[in-house]
């Protein structure tokens, strides 16, 4: 990477991720898709027959920053590192992503009371010909949920768009007893893990 403009592009529309980055100083610019990975077909994120949480957080976190790479050449884009990410979440081995309605988020949130989970973040890094990949492992245990609860958060709206149905940095914060591991790798993005492979590439931080 070269010293004279440290500056990567991050590929997510994620709005913690921004915040996260920018926390500990990294220049970016946005490379967003065409449309929801979930669909997508360059990061289908479809679950593949039988695989597991980890080499499925792993594999779409790399093939959104094989992607990003494709699309700087295809936009003509200056040529610096993409940064993608993934989050999900292991329940007992069941892979639980973002809930693609309110019923769905419901379900996740009612599995999840009352018990310890994982949250599994992978990042990937790819710039010219190398990509590397890292993965943060956290747990997180909810306190018992009531019905009444888990509707009034399924109704504020702040389900949609989270991995496992709930956001540890907003309102969910209440359902949580004890996490061990990275907190920002449970809002969406391991800072330290970022940090070193970051520095591994080049990145002055």
């Amino acid at each position: 990477m070269s010293t004279l403009e440290p500056r990567i592009y991050l590929a997510s529309q994620s709005p913690r991720r921004r915040e996260l980055l920018t926390q500990i100083g990294v220049r970016f610019d946005l490379l967003l898709f065409r449309g929801d990975s979930r669909v997508d077909p360059e990061t289908n994120e479809d679950v593949l027959p039988g695989e597991s949480p980890d080499v499925y957080a792993l594999r779409v976190a790399a093939a959104k920053a094989r992607h990003g790479m494709q699309l700087l050449a295809y936009r003509r884009l200056p040529p610096r590192p993409v940064l993608a990410a993934d989050t999900t979440l292991d329940v007992d081995g069941e892979i639980i992503g973002k809930p693609r309605d309110n019923p769905e988020a419901t379900d996740i949130l009612e599995k999840l009371s009352g018990r310890t989970h994982r949250v599994l973040t992978a990042i990937a890094l790819a710039h010219q010909s190398r990509i590397e990949t890292r993965l943060s492992v956290s747990e997180v245990r909810f306190r018992h949920l009531t019905d009444n609860e888990i509707q009034r958060y399924v109704a504020s709206g702040e389900p949609r768009d989270k991995a496992g149905a709930y956001g540890i940095q907003g309102r969910a914060a209440i359902f949580v007893e004890e996490i061990r591991g990275s907190h920002s790798g449970i809002v969406g993005l391991p800072l330290c893990e970022t940090a070193l492979l970051l520095r591994e590439f080049g990145y002055p931080l």
